[in-house]
């Protein structure tokens, strides 16, 4: 999905400003590393993190919003509202961080050789640039969130001809300032230390 590929309006339902942050709350980073296949590359160094029921979804506000507006406090931007592809893609020169809004799915993370993850409301993915991910099943409600770092640039890649291309590229793609829940205090900060 691209940010350009929105199914409902950024930000709908927040008149009010609250601290978004107030919404994350704690919980342990779930880890996931995933080889290259031949395909899909995968972050050669840097783990997928998982967070589960990371963020409070309040019921007298739009849960997408809640999403869009703690990203944006933390530094990650250019949300759009969607689902997750049916086929294995991954973005060879960005981070994203992906925030389930409503709904359940079975995503498959890290390609054909992967392992597939079940997400639900609440839960946050940060799959660092290569990671592979593709929708196996989901709810009828199913809506996620997805946003970047402002470093990076979006593209999309699916086919051996990109992975060519696509190593050097994930490869110059830094590790971002923040934590898209947590900020400077999130797991990413030391999952994601930058190369020596």
């Amino acid at each position: 999905m691209t940010p350009s590929q929105r199914n409902e309006p950024v930000a709908r339902g927040l008149s009010a400003e609250p601290d978004f942050r107030n919404w994350a709350r704690a919980c342990e980073a779930e880890t996931f590393r995933f080889e290259d296949d031949g395909i899909i590359p995968n972050h050669p160094q840097w783990p997928l993190i998982l967070y589960e029921g990371a963020v409070g979804l309040p019921p007298e506000f739009d849960p997408a919003a809640v999403f869009e507006r703690l990203f944006e406090s933390q530094g990650w931007g250019r949300a759009w509202r969607n689902g997750v592809y049916p086929f294995a893609h991954y973005h060879s020169g960005v981070h994203e961080a992906l925030g389930v809004a409503r709904g359940s799915a079975e995503i498959r993370f890290g390609g054909a050789s992967g392992r597939a993850v079940s997400i639900k409301a609440g839960d946050v993915a940060i799959l660092p640039a290569g990671t592979g991910h593709q929708r196996v099943s989901a709810s009828l409600d199913f809506l996620v969130v997805g946003a970047y770092p402002p470093e990076g640039a979006y593209d999309l890649c699916r086919t051996a001809g990109d992975r060519e291309m696509a190593l050097p590229a994930i490869l110059r793609v830094g590790p971002p300032h923040q934590d898209p829940v947590f900020g400077e205090k999130g797991a990413l900060m030391r999952l994601w230390a930058p190369r020596s």
